[in-house]
């Protein structure tokens, strides 16, 4: 249907010697209208062509609107082909919204860079993002002007890691980027403002996710010394998000290994003789800090709901702190279970969770779509889906019918945009037929 529409149409934009040709085709609305899969795709590719031409205006909300349907259109389909073409250009692009436009582009642009990553998937053109990325990045969380800008920013810099990092130490630069927001001894990248509960926790979510993909063996000492130490502190905070995000740190620490690494402070320097000495010591610090932190663990898997305090938050903490006791006093991680698109995916390590946790706030509503098609994910949870009946039909989805079929969409804005400088074209030329249908 739709290749007979799109020949039917090019055949009467050709024909430069017919006007009743012309006339017939500009009144048989069948053939003016995109139809079928086929012009549907083309749709798409139109509209990310439109958007990506866009981010080289000047004005600021025009950008921000072809940003926010960029990502509308990688979250309703994995854009392979127009990753291929296109990587480079939007990019770039991408990158120099971060640095000159406003709180809401930036976020919108690192979420566009985080999509693009997860497309492209691991190899060369993740790890371009990653080396491209992180300069502008770390310049950007420099300013605390909106905590929306930095949130996003954090997410960006762990989702481009996270596919595009080939090496530890690569992980382990953008982890300490990460933990200079919140820890101000750490390093200049960081402003003097108290960080704000949703910044601490975009902070330790971030660092998890990242802390997921490492060996224990492979961190590097001096850079995490004192961490469990620092997230135990966040357990008495009163967010809620906070205790929760540093309770998930502190499981996965735990599971990780390799605690010497994260707590007390650096040895510096020693000799043979005092070598067991120190060892014995710091021993007994960790054994101290894990008696805390299961005390205090202990008490808010059974917190009562004070005044003001939502139910559904205070369910959600004592759930969570729950599995994190039963995992420290017992050795079991919890075991979750999601439908995805009629098929079982299944977790059963803290890492897992996490890095599941993660990727669906980050990707939202785009998040089964992903799961279902992106084959980055498939490897990162060994997650098979079930395969499409060939010849089943495709349906259009909400988000797609928004972009690609609403009269307000921006594929009917640039048609009609196309068309007005057809009809220009044509009356300067004073001619009465378009002769430019093959670029449309």
């Amino acid at each position: 249907m739709g290749r007979r529409s799109s020949q039917r149409r090019n055949a009467a934009m050709l024909d430069s010697d017919d006007t009743d040709s012309l006339s017939s085709w500009s009144t048989n609305r069948s053939d003016i209208m995109l139809s079928g899969l086929e012009e549907l795709q083309f749709d798409k590719e139109t509209v990310l062509d439109q958007c990506v031409d866009a981010l080289y205006e000047k004005r600021g909300s025009t950008r921000e609107k072809a940003l926010a349907s960029i990502v509308e259109a990688f979250n309703s389909n994995i854009q392979h082909e127009f990753v291929e073409k296109k990587f480079a250009t939007l990019l770039q692009q991408c990158l120099s919204s971060i640095k000159r436009g406003s709180s809401k582009e930036i976020a919108l642009a690192s979420h566009v860079i985080g999509l693009l990553a997860l497309t492209a998937g691991p190899g060369d053109k993740a790890h371009e993002i990653l080396e491209e990325s992180v300069t502008p990045i770390s310049e950007a969380l420099k300013s605390w002007s909106d905590n929306s800008k930095i949130l996003s920013l954090l997410e960006c810099l762990a989702i481009i890691t996270f596919v595009g990092g080939e090496e530890p130490e690569e992980t382990e630069k953008s982890m300490q980027l990460m933990w200079q927001v919140i820890n101000p001894k750490l390093g200049p990248n960081v402003a003097t403002a108290k960080p704000s509960p949703a910044m601490i926790t975009a902070v330790v979510s971030s660092w998890s996710f990242l802390l997921t993909t490492m060996d224990g063996w492979t961190l590097n000492p001096k850079s995490w010394q004192g961490s469990i130490s620092y997230f135990s502190t966040l357990l008495d905070k009163e967010d809620r998000s906070v205790r929760i995000a540093a309770g998930e740190a502190l499981a996965l620490v735990f599971e990780v290994g390799s605690l010497e690494k994260f707590s007390g402070e650096s040895r510096g320097s020693s000799d043979s003789s005092t070598d067991e000495a120190i060892k014995s010591r710091e021993l007994l610090h960790i054994q101290g800090l894990r008696a805390k932190v299961l005390n205090q663990v202990r008490t808010l898997s059974a917190e009562a709901g004070g005044k003001g305090s939502a139910k559904k938050d205070l369910n959600n903490q004592r759930n969570t702190f729950r599995d994190i006791l039963e995992f420290l006093e017992d050795g079991y991680s919890p075991e979750t279970s999601t439908k995805i698109g009629g098929e079982l995916f299944s977790t059963i390590t803290w890492s897992q969770l996490i890095q599941l946790n993660f990727l669906k706030r980050f990707l939202g509503g785009g998040f089964v779509k992903h799961m279902q098609e992106n084959e980055f994910l498939h490897d990162v949870f060994g997650f098979t889906p079930k395969k499409k009946l060939p010849g089943a039909e495709q349906r259009v989805s909400g988000t797609e019918k928004r972009m690609y079929k609403s009269p307000n969409s921006v594929l009917n804005k640039a048609r009609t945009q196309f068309l007005n400088k057809q009809r220009m074209l044509s009356q300067d030329k004073n001619v009465g037929y378009y002769t430019g249908g093959d670029e449309f």
